[in-house]
């Protein structure tokens, strides 16, 4: 059986109450190096504009060359769109679960207005606006997907940019997430400022002293 693609039938039905409703997901919160990146985005019209956004789906289902398409025609189409970025000493300082929440703030705040955010997941705490949580909402829901997509398509190539600064861990290719490559790096050089500690501390529990930390 194929997997539906996302719509705008839970948009539609919020939109009785809520007149501005964001789709809100994030990137990043699993990688080594980085900044965790959350996308925002608004739509309205939802009839006139569904047929430009049937490509959209889980940014993890798409290929880069199809992301970056998608990424043009949702800020294209968008009533409105932002990001929100947390990076990587800010994630040492008050861990993952926060930054989390501090992404999507940051990205929700950055909107002009927002009455519901909907957000992918299926527990959310700390969050300073009004929110539903949809699990598995990046294949359900296009504004959650669209989310999803711009936060994708801004943290690949922010890391494509650490990358060119600093190329010895291939971070155009593994985007911070712990490769073979990336890991080997790390044990020959060591960590950069773009790292995680917090998350390195844990996978080489017994090298707190060499040169890592």
């Amino acid at each position: 059986m194929s997997q539906t693609k996302p719509n705008f039938n839970l948009e539609i039905k919020f939109a009785q109450k809520h007149d501005r409703i964001c789709g809100v997901d994030e990137v990043g919160r699993g990688a080594l190096a980085g900044p965790i990146v959350a996308g925002a985005v608004i739509f309205n019209k939802y009839d006139k504009i569904i047929n430009e956004l049937v490509e959209i789906n889980d940014s993890k289902l798409l290929k880069p060359t199809q992301r970056l398409e998608m990424d043009e025609v949702i800020k294209k189409r968008a009533m409105d769109y932002s990001i929100g970025v947390v990076e990587a000493g800010e994630i040492d300082k008050i861990g993952i679960g926060s930054a989390n929440v501090l992404a999507f703030s940051r990205a929700v705040r950055n909107l002009k207005q927002c009455s519901l955010a909907i957000i992918d997941g299926k527990k959310f705490h700390g969050f300073d606006y009004n929110f539903i949580c949809v699990v598995g909402g990046d294949r359900k829901s296009i504004s959650i997907a669209a989310a999803s997509i711009i936060a994708k398509v801004y943290r690949d190539a922010l890391m494509q940019e650490i990358h060119d600064e600093i190329w010895r861990y291939d971070f155009a290719s593994n985007k911070g997430y712990g490769s073979h490559r990336h890991l080997t790096a790390l044990k020959k050089y060591g960590p950069c400022h773009f790292h995680r500690k917090s998350f390195l501390s844990k996978i080489f529990p017994n090298l707190t002293n060499s040169k890592l930390f």
